[in-house]
Parts: C-alpha cells; structure tokens; sequence
C-alpha cells in the first residue's frame, strides 16, 4: 500500500492525523460544551472579581495619598500619629480639653528646669533678612512648610531646610536617620555628616513632637544631649537654637496621643537639655498659642499640627528679634 493510505505504512517521524473526538451524531458532545462554558464563565467571574479587588486597592490608596496632605492649604502632613508605646505616666489631653465630668484638664507637673536666663533667648532689635539668611532649620514634618511656603532664600530648593525626603524625622532615631543633601534631590546622608559638610554657623532643632507620645523623659533628654554632641563633634563652631516644639490646636485628631500637656512638659525637658550642653532655648511656640494655650487657628494648615504661612511668618519673626549670645 503506498505511504499514509489507511492501512498502509507511515513514514518515519510522522504520525497519522486523529480525528477529534465526537459523539455519535458526528458533534462535540453536550457534556463537553457545558463544562466548557462553565470553565469560561468561571474564568470571568474570577477577572471581574480580580478587577473589583485591584480598583478597591487603588482607591484606598488613593484614600490615603490625599490623607496625608492637609486641608488647608494643602501641606504634606508627615508627623506620625499616634504613637502606640504610649508612656503611660503621660497626660492624655492636650490644652485645656474639657474632661468627662465638665471641668478642665491640669497641666503636668514638670520637673523644675535648669535653664538659666541665659539659656533662654531674649527679646532684641530686628537683625533683619541677614540673620534670617544665617540660620539652618533641622526638623521632621513642623519644620518642612518652610520649604513648601518658600520662607527661605532659595524657596522650595533652599538649602537651609533639613528633613527627611518623607518629612517624618523620630527624635529617636538621631542617629540614623537621614536628610537629602544640601537639597531636595541630594544625596542621603545622616545629621551628623551634614553638619559635617555644611558647618552650619546657626541650627534650630525643632524635634520632639513625635516623641512625646511614647518617649518619658530621661530617654527623650537622652536622645536629644546625644544629637547635639554628634552635630558639635563635627562641627563645634556651630550654634545651637534648641527651638520649643509647637503647640497642637483643638480640633487635632490625635489628642490622646500628642497634647499639649505632653508637648509642654517635652519642652522644658527641651530646656534642661540647652542649659546642660550649653546651648540656647528659644520659647517659640509662646507666639503660636491662643488664649487658651492651643495653635492659634489662623496658623494652622488644616490639621492642626502643622503651620500655614502666616505661622510661620510668625516664627521667623520671633527668631528675627531673639538674642544669640553664644559660647564664648
């Protein structure tokens, strides 16, 4: 028989056609069409699930971009509330938030500080924009509106503005943490080597506020003698402004966990530590408050935590009329 006739003899390396499998009537069976169309209509049934998933996910994130900008004028609020290690010999309320019963809350009773009047800045004439040009801010996310508001020569490129690219900066981690440098889009480098590098002739430290929520006071007074000993090791010519952390407003959402209480009580700690190591206070946050001891609504961005312009105005205008009699 010739070669691939039925019957005949297949050539070497090929192999005779099959016919698909068909029921009697010469069509694919039922049973085989319906567990077809049940295995697609399972397959779309899991994309539009998969689908639902994925658009839920990007919503929440998008949720939660948008979250961390505040209402105001639309600063990127990066302070890191609350703070789950709570000390639990901390005031839980800030200001003078109204308690269960109706009355007020007591301030704490701080330790008695060390700072002499000399620790403390006084008031002087205006040194005007040539000190202002001097100054270098090191912060986390209360320290960043002056770069977004462009307070400083060289606006949101200015080199005088030292946080973290996310602006959330831990008193405890000191250390490690670190800054772009000289510049958003610099180099990542830690405090200790910028300070190295930049030998800032003046640094205001404002840091603190994430703290207070689970650090107590001798490990806080700790954190922030070591910092100051790593940035004058390098650079002892610098002077040192240890800038009182500002007060939060009524309508914070995370009163339980940053106060005003705590923020008070953080400050004169603040105070102890520039008076054993030498440097200066300056009582900033005395310019920020109402009446009642809470950030004055008008210098708030929307979350109560953070500055606006106008408090920031505020702020370099006070620094602007501080003395700065410095290590002799």
């Amino acid at each position: 028989m010739p070669p691939g006739a039925p019957g005949g003899t297949v050539p070497f390396g090929c192999m005779r056609p099959q016919p698909a499998p068909i029921g009697k009537s010469g069509v694919t069976p039922l049973r085989t069409q319906v567990n077809y169309l049940k295995r697609k209509a399972q397959s779309s049934v899991f994309i539009l699930w998969t689908g639902g998933i994925l658009v839920c996910l990007l919503a929440v994130l998008l949720a939660l971009l948008l979250s961390s900008y505040g209402s105001g004028d639309n600063v990127p609020v990066t302070t890191d509330p609350p703070v789950t290690e709570t000390d639990p010999g901390s005031a839980q309320t800030g200001g003078t938030e109204p308690t269960d019963n109706g009355g007020e809350t007591a301030a704490p009773s701080a330790q008695p500080s060390a700072a002499s009047g000399s620790t403390i800045l006084g008031e002087t004439a205006d040194a005007g924009q040539e000190y202002i040009d001097k100054l270098t801010f090191l912060g986390d996310s209360t320290t960043y509106g002056l770069r977004y508001y462009k307070m400083l020569s060289g606006g949101t490129d200015t080199t005088q503005v030292w946080t973290p690219t996310n602006g959330t900066l831990t008193l405890s981690y000191y250390a490690t943490a670190t800054i772009p440098y000289p510049a958003p889009g610099g180099t990542e480098i830690t405090i200790q080597e910028a300070a190295r590098q930049a030998q800032p002739e003046y640094l205001v430290i404002t840091l603190g506020v994430n703290g207070v929520s689970f650090m107590n006071e001798e490990t806080f007074k700790d954190c922030y003698t070591k910092l100051i000993q790593n940035i004058l090791e390098v650079s002892p010519n610098t002077k040192i402004i240890c800038n009182s952390i500002y007060p939060v407003g009524r309508s914070y959402e995370y009163l339980a966990d940053i106060n005003n209480n705590k923020i008070t009580a953080a400050n004169e700690w603040i105070k102890a530590v520039a008076a054993e190591t030498g440097t200066r206070y300056s009582d900033t946050c005395s310019v920020l408050k109402d009446s009642e001891g809470w950030l004055r609504d008008d210098y708030q961005n929307g979350d109560y935590i953070h500055l606006n312009s106008d408090g920031f105005t505020a702020v370099l205008n006070y620094l602007n009329t501080l003395t700065v009699i410095y290590r002799e």
